[in-house]
């Protein structure tokens, strides 16, 4: 098994982990858990950055990557891993799914910026 193999598996190990820990209440070991998934997919996703030819893999990564640092609350972040998915050859599916993310980052900005005070059940539904 690959490095990239080897840290996505245990990405996913840690965010399903941390979705138990939310669903029993243990709100502070969800959230250390989804930081150290958020941390290994990032990881993998950097090891297969500029392998081009790795699609659909490299976008997955990134997609996923960029998933959990949004729930982490690092936007920047994952405005960066959308746009480095984006720059490949992604799928189509995959494309959507990354441009759905940087909308889901950016629309409650620019609507603040407009004056415009969505509730987030609104604000949920324009993005799903």
């Amino acid at each position: 098994m690959t490095q990239v193999n080897v840290l996505h598996r245990e990405a996913m190990d840690l965010a399903e982990l941390a979705q138990v820990a939310k669903l029993r209440g243990e709100v502070e070991q969800s959230n250390h858990l989804r930081r150290q998934a958020f941390t290994k997919e990032s990881s993998a996703a950097a090891l297969i950055a500029n392998h081009w030819e790795s699609e659909p893999t490299r976008s997955v990564l990134h997609r996923s990557a960029a998933s959990l640092a949004i729930e982490c609350g690092e936007f920047e972040i994952a405005n960066r891993l959308i746009a480095t998915a984006l720059s490949g050859n992604p799928p189509a599916e995959i494309a959507e799914e990354l441009q759905d993310l940087f909308i889901q980052i950016n629309l409650r900005q620019y609507l603040e910026r407009r004056g415009v005070d969505l509730d987030e059940e609104k604000l949920a539904s324009l993005v799903r």
